[in-house]
C-alpha cells in the first residue's frame, strides 16, 4: 500500500508538470481518485483485521489464564506490541492518502497552507456544534470517510519540520464543593469552566490558560471560549498572584502583534480568571488527555470536525488527602503516555469511545454538504449533544462526591454499535491501475499498460511533506464564540424511547426540517424558538437512587 501510495504521488506529478489539456488531466486525476479510493478500502481493512487478531489474541489468553496455573496475558501482550504487524501505524498512511485526495480535488494543486483555519467567519451564518461517540471499531473507517471530502489539518508552527504530537492535555479547576462542575452541568446563566490546556509533550513550553462562559438564549448573549497563553515556568506564581502579564502585554504592545483591544482583553480575562481561583478556591481536579485529529480546509469554516481518540480522565486533586499534584499545577508522576498504566485504577478512567465534534456554519437558508447528513445519519456515530470530557471525568473519578450525574449515562449502559447504513462507511473497491497513462509535452496520450513503481528502500518520509499545514499556533485566537441553538431532551433507563431511538438515525429524504433539526432532532427551529431561561430537569435511576441526573430540555 505504501508503494501504490508513493506510485500514486509520481503520477499525480507526471500529470501536473506536463502541458495537457485540462481535460486530459482531469480524466487522469479520475483515475488517481478511483486508485486511492481502492487503496483506502484496503487500508481501511488491514486495520480491522489487526484489531481482530488483536482481540482473538487477548481472549484466547484470557481464556488460558481462567483455567491454567500461570498466566500468560502480560508476556503475550509485550509480544504481540513489539510484532511489526501489530506496530503499523494507519494514521501516516491516513496522511498520505488526505494529501493525495488534497491534491487531486484540486486538480492537482496542492491547496494553500497558508490560509488561516477560521478565516472566512462571519456575522450572517448559521452555527451548530454537536458531538458523538464513535465505536473504537468504527474509528478507522470514520477517518477515512471523512478524509475523502475534508483533509487533515495540521497546525504547525513557523520553521518546524515534522507534524506536531496530536495530543491534547488539560487540566480543570473546580473546589472542593464542585460548583463549577455543578454549574455547567445545571447550564447555569454565567456558568464557568477554567482549564489550562498545552498541545503535544510535556516539554511543551506555552501553556493556554482558558476560560469557558455558559450564557443563556434569554440573555441576548452568547456562549464564548477566551484564551491567553503563558509560560509554563510562570503558571504557579501566576495562579498566586505572584506573577501578572505586564511585562508581556508591554512587549507585544511595542511589537504591534496585538490590538489595543486584544491587550486590554488579555489583561481582564488574566485578573478574572485569577480572582475565580481566589474567590472560588479553586484547585486542579482533573485531567483530560487525547489525540486529536482534526479535519478542515484551510480558510473555509464551514464545515470542522475533530475526532479525538484514546480520551483519558485522571485525578488531579487531593480532596482524599492524598497529595496528586503537591503545590504545583498539574501532577508529574506522568506525561502524555497513554494508557497511564502506572496510576492506580481508582485515579483514571478511559473512555470507551472517540470523540467526533461536527462544527457547522452555513448561511441562513443553506444547508450543508449531504455527506455531513449522511455521516450524523449513519451507523458510525451516536449523537450525544452536549457531551463534556470535564463533566465526565469529574462524575466518574469523584462520583461520592456528585450528587447530579450527567444524562449521556444512560447510554453508556448498552452498545452504541449499528448495523451498517447502506452506502456509507468504507467498502474494498477495484483499482483502476490499468488505466494509468502518460501524457508526452505535446499533449498526446500513450497507451499501454505503466509498469509497477519501484519500492521504496525506506518508509515514507511524510513528516516533511505533509497535508494542510497552518503557520499559527493551535487554537491562536483568544475568543471563539460556541453558540447555545441546540436544545434536546433525552430518555432515561430500560429502551431507549422512540425519541431517542431516532437520535442520529432518521431518514430526511422526504423530510420537509431544516438542517438543525436534521443535526439534532430535538433542536427548535429558530422561528418558534422563545427567549426564555433554559431549564434542567432531574431524573433517577433504579441502580442509582441516590444519584440524580440532570436532563436538560426546550
Amino acid at each position: 500500500m505504501k508503494r501504490r501510495i508513493e506510485y500514486c504521488e509520481k503520477q499525480v506529478d507526471l500529470i501536473t508538470q506536463n502541458p495537457a489539456p485540462e481535460d486530459a488531466k482531469r480524466e487522469q486525476l479520475d483515475i488517481i481518485e478511483r486508485e486511492i479510493d481502492a487503496v483506502i478500502g484496503e487500508v481501511y481493512e488491514l486495520a480491522k483485521f489487526t484489531r481482530l487478531n488483536f482481540t482473538a489474541f487477548m481472549k484466547i489468553v484470557k481464556k488460558h489464564d481462567k483455567n491454567a496455573p500461570f498466566v500468560l496475558k502480560p508476556m503475550f501482550a509485550e509480544q504481540l506490541n513489539s510484532r511489526p504487524f501489530f506496530k503499523e501505524n494507519f494514521d501516516e498512511l491516513l496522511l498520505e492518502l488526505s494529501r493525495l485526495y488534497n491534491i487531486v480535488r484540486n486538480g492537482g494543486v496542492d491547496v494553500d497552507g497558508s490560509k488561516d483555519p477560521q478565516s472566512g467567519n462571519g456575522q450572517n451564518f448559521v452555527r451548530q456544534t454537536t458531538k458523538y461517540w464513535v465505536h473504537p471499531d468504527n474509528v478507522m473507517e470514520l477517518k477515512l470517510y471523512i478524509l475523502k471530502y475534508l483533509p487533515v489539518l495540521i497546525y504547525r508552527t513557523k520553521g518546524a519540520t515534522k507534524p506536531p504530537n496530536p495530543a491534547i492535555t488539560s487540566i480543570y479547576f473546580d473546589n472542593d464543593k464542585l460548583d463549577l462542575y455543578q454549574g455547567r452541568l445545571e447550564k447555569s446563566e454565567g456558568a464557568e469552566a477554567i482549564r489550562l490546556r498545552w498541545y503535544g509533550d510535556m516539554d511543551s513550553t506555552e501553556i493556554f490558560v482558558e476560560r469557558k462562559t455558559h450564557h443563556e438564549d434569554w440573555t441576548g448573549e452568547k456562549s464564548v471560549k477566551e484564551r491567553f497563553s503563558i509560560k509554563e515556568k510562570y503558571v504557579n506564581d501566576y495562579l498566586s498572584g505572584e506573577y501578572t502579564l505586564d511585562s508581556k502585554i508591554e512587549r507585544l504592545r511595542e511589537e504591534g502583534k496585538k490590538s489595543e483591544q486584544d491587550l486590554h482583553d488579555m489583561e481582564t480575562l488574566s485578573r478574572e480568571v485569577l480572582e475565580s481561583v481566589k474567590t472560588k478556591h479553586l484547585e486542579p481536579v482533573v485531567r483530560s488527555f487525547y489525540n486529536r485529529t482534526a479535519f478542515q480546509i484551510p480558510g473555509d469554516a464551514r464545515v470542522r470536525i475533530s475526532l479525538d481518540t484514546e480520551l483519558t480522565m485522571v485525578r488531579e486533586d487531593s480532596f482524599d488527602g492524598k497529595p496528586r499534584a503537591g503545590n504545583n499545577w498539574r501532577r508529574t508522576d506522568i506525561g502524555v503516555d497513554y494508557p497511564f498504566s502506572q496510576l492506580p485504577e481508582q485515579d483514571v478512567c478511559r473512555f470507551p469511545y472517540a470523540i467526533l465534534e461536527v462544527k457547522l456554519q452555513t448561511q441562513s437558508g443553506v444547508e450543508p454538504p449531504q455527506w455531513v447528513l449522511d455521516l450524523i445519519d449513519s451507523h458510525l456515530v451516536e449523537a450525544v449533544p452536549k457531551f463534556s470530557k470535564f463533566i465526565h471525568g469529574t462524575s466518574v473519578l469523584l462520583e461520592d462526591r456528585v450528587d447530579v450525574l450527567p444524562f449521556w449515562f444512560s447510554q453508556m449502559d448498552r452498545d452504541i454499535r449499528k448495523p451498517a447504513t447502506k452506502g456509507i462507511g468504507i467498502s474494498r473497491a477495484n483499482s483502476p491501475r490499468g488505466s494509468f497513462v502518460g501524457m508526452d509535452n505535446a499533449g498526446r496520450h500513450r497507451g499501454g499498460r505503466t509498469n509497477s513503481a519501484t519500492p521504496s528502500q525506506s518508509s515514507l518520509q511524510y513528516q516533511n511533506d505533509i497535508e494542510v499545514i497552518v503557520e499559527s499556533e493551535p487554537g491562536e485566537h483568544s475568543s471563539q464564540n460556541e453558540g447555545t441553538v441546540t436544545q434536546y431532551s433525552h430518555a432515561y433507563g430500560g429502551e431507549p424511547s422512540e425519541e431517542t431511538a431516532l437520535l442520529g438515525r432518521r431518514n430526511y429524504q422526504n423530510s420537509s426540517e431544516s438542517w438543525l433539526q436534521k443535526i439534532n432532532p430535538f433542536a427548535k427551529p429558530d422561528s418558534q424558538r422563545e427567549r426564555q431561561p433554559g431549564r434542567v430537569t432531574f431524573t433517577t435511576r433504579d441502580d442509582q437512587p441516590n444519584k440524580r441526573i440532570a436532563v436538560p430540555v426546550r
